[in-house]
């Protein structure tokens, strides 16, 4: 049995979450850090569901290669909705000019911004007293920085209406030993996602975060390759198990949605429930 088996007992089965929302076909989505993980999967979800994509990365070989992997993988087969197309761009989300060049992409391709995910971030390690000038500041560029600036590029070009999501954390909230810089970074997007739905309100775009838990992706990889980590992670999850990229889609979507177009300024939690522990 593999580490993923024995990590989520009871695992729920992804291939059932099948919310539609009709009225996301043809609207148009920039997703950044989609090379792999999350982002693409919320790039494929997206596109699935007729939301045409313009997927970053900072790793452009990557992106560029996912993109049209699930592009073609999406055209192959007959589906309710028409497949929105995804396309791959290189962008650097701690430059500003490099958001501008992805929203500047969207309008060339597909004539409109409805949707922004700020999704790129970095995972770094370190113990209070070996915190480092570079990590703190390379922390704060990528997961902070990198959100706000994403957010002026949406917010310059979208109409009233459009949402923007934001990438939280549950470390925003519980603090972790060897994860100062990160968990500030996270702490630091909660709360900037608020001010963000304060000021935006006015032009009529929502701005909400998603603080995932153990999620299985690689960023929480050093979890399921730890014995001693992964045992503390089932035990404070009240659901006794690591949760899937799709699991956070959901709500993603759901924010996305006009079924939440009088929610802003809020975070969902995706955690397993951990953040009560």
């Amino acid at each position: 049995m593999s580490t993923m088996e024995n990590a989520n007992p009871g695992r729920t089965d992804t291939a059932g979450m099948t919310a539609q929302y009709p009225e996301m076909a043809g609207k148009v989505a920039v997703v950044t850090g989609a090379a792999q993980g999350m982002g693409a999967v919320f790039a494929a979800g997206l596109a699935t569901r007729g939301v045409s994509v313009v997927a970053a990365d900072i790793n452009e070989e990557q992106v560029v290669a996912t993109a049209e992997r699930l592009t073609a993988e999406l055209a192959d087969g007959d589906r309710a909705v028409r497949p929105g197309r995804i396309v791959g761009m290189r962008a650097d989300v701690t430059a500003p000019g490099d958001h501008e060049e992805l929203a500047q992409r969207a309008l060339r391709e597909f004539g409109r911004i409805d949707f922004w995910v700020n999704n790129a971030g970095i995972f770094p390690f370190a113990l209070v007293d070996d915190i480092s000038p570079e990590q703190i500041g390379s922390t704060l560029r990528v997961n902070v920085e990198g959100v706000l600036y994403g957010a002026q590029a949406a917010a310059r070009h979208m109409e009233p209406g459009g949402a923007i999501v934001n990438m939280s954390s549950v470390s925003a909230l519980r603090v972790r030993k060897g994860r100062g810089a990160y968990c500030t970074s996270k702490a630091a997007v909660a709360h900037m996602t608020e001010s963000l739905a304060v000021e935006l309100g006015d032009k009529g775009i929502r701005v909400n975060s998603i603080a995932p838990g153990y999620i299985d992706t690689a960023m929480t990889r050093w979890v399921q390759e730890d014995p001693a980590a992964l045992a503390h992670a089932l035990e404070v999850v009240p659901l006794h198990r690591l949760g899937s990229p799709e699991e956070v889609f959901g709500p993603l979507l759901f924010l996305l949605s006009d079924s939440a177009r009088y929610i802003t300024g809020h975070s969902i939690a995706v955690d397993g429930g951990s953040r009560h522990v």
